[in-house]
C-alpha cells in the first residue's frame, strides 16, 4: 500500500491470547428437553439444547432446492411431536417414514390469532376445512405402543399439587 502523507499516532499494539478452549465449546445432542410451549428443543449448552437453525440458513436451504432436508429440519427435529413418534414407529417396524405433520409452533399461532378474536380457518388445497383437533391422545396412544414413557417426571424442588 501507499504510506500515509503525514505521521499517524497508533498507540501500543498488543497482542492478547484468546481463552476461548475447544472442549469448553464443544455441544452436541441426540433428545433432549423440549419448550412446553412451542415443543422445540431448548437453546444453549447449559440447557442441553438443540442448534438453531435460524431464517437466513432456512433460506439457503431453500436456494438449494433442499425441501426434504428443510421439512424434516423444521418439523420432525423441531416441533412436530406427532410425527416424532410416527417417524420412531416406522423406524421400528422398518418402513418408510411417514409424511411430516403439523408444526406445534403453528398451532400456537393458531391459538394465539383465534385469542384475538380472530376466526382461522385451516384449508386444504381443494378448499376443504380442515379441523385442527388436538392429537395428544395419538401421540400417546403411539407412543404407548412403542414403550416410549412420555409422561413428565416433576423437577426436584418444583411444587406438585396431590
Amino acid at each position: 500500500g501507499e504510506p500515509f502523507p503525514h505521521p499517524i499516532s497508533v498507540g501500543y499494539i498488543y497482542i492478547l491470547k484468546l481463552l476461548h478452549l475447544v472442549d469448553d465449546k464443544i455441544h452436541a445432542r441426540s433428545t433432549g428437553p423440549y419448550s412446553m410451549i412451542t415443543q422445540q428443543p431448548l437453546g444453549g449448552k447449559a440447557q442441553f439444547g438443540g442448534q438453531r437453525f435460524g431464517e437466513m440458513e432456512v433460506w439457503a436451504l431453500e436456494a438449494y432446492g433442499a425441501a426434504y432436508a428443510l421439512q424434516e429440519l423444521l418439523t420432525i427435529k423441531s416441533d412436530d411431536v406427532l410425527g416424532r413418534v410416527k417417524v420412531y414407529e416406522a423406524i421400528v417396524k422398518g418402513e418408510n417414514i411417514p409424511e411430516a405433520g403439523i408444526p406445534e409452533s403453528f398451532k400456537v399461532l393458531i391459538k394465539e390469532m383465534q385469542s384475538l378474536c380472530l376466526n382461522v380457518e385451516v384449508l386444504s388445497s381443494d378448499g376443504m376445512s380442515i379441523e385442527m383437533r388436538d392429537t395428544d391422545e395419538d401421540v400417546f396412544r403411539a407412543a404407548e405402543e412403542l414403550g416410549i414413557d412420555l409422561s413428565r417426571r416433576p423437577h426436584e424442588g418444583a411444587m406438585t399439587v396431590d
